[in-house]
């Protein structure tokens, strides 16, 4: 399998199981990371139309759609998540949303 591996190692067929972290990639079933805590925001409607993050043990971040929680994680480094955060909270994203 020829994963890119968010450590930067060849996915090796291991999962976050609640001890070590290997081989998490981008895109991996979101149902493998085994043990995480996904959360969503409060702003989240009554049919789940929302993501979900989750804050993996070497503070990467995990994000998948609530929608399809068994589907895809996608996983981003603490800086990522922060300068999407940050962008947000300055309005830079508000276009998308735009009527």
């Amino acid at each position: 399998m020829d994963h890119d591996v968010y450590d930067g190692d060849v996915f090796d067929g291991d999962v976050y199981d609640g001890g070590e972290v290997s081989g998490v990639y981008n895109g991996m079933a979101a149902t493998r990371l085994v043990g995480v805590a996904w959360q969503k925001s409060r702003h989240s409607n009554s049919q789940g139309s929302c993501v979900e993050f989750a804050r993996l043990p070497g503070g990467e971040v995990a994000v998948r759609n609530s929608r399809f929680p068994d589907g895809p994680a996608l996983v981003y480094t603490r800086a990522e998540i922060e300068a999407m955060l940050l962008g947000a909270k300055d309005g830079e994203f508000d276009h998308l949303i735009a009527g």
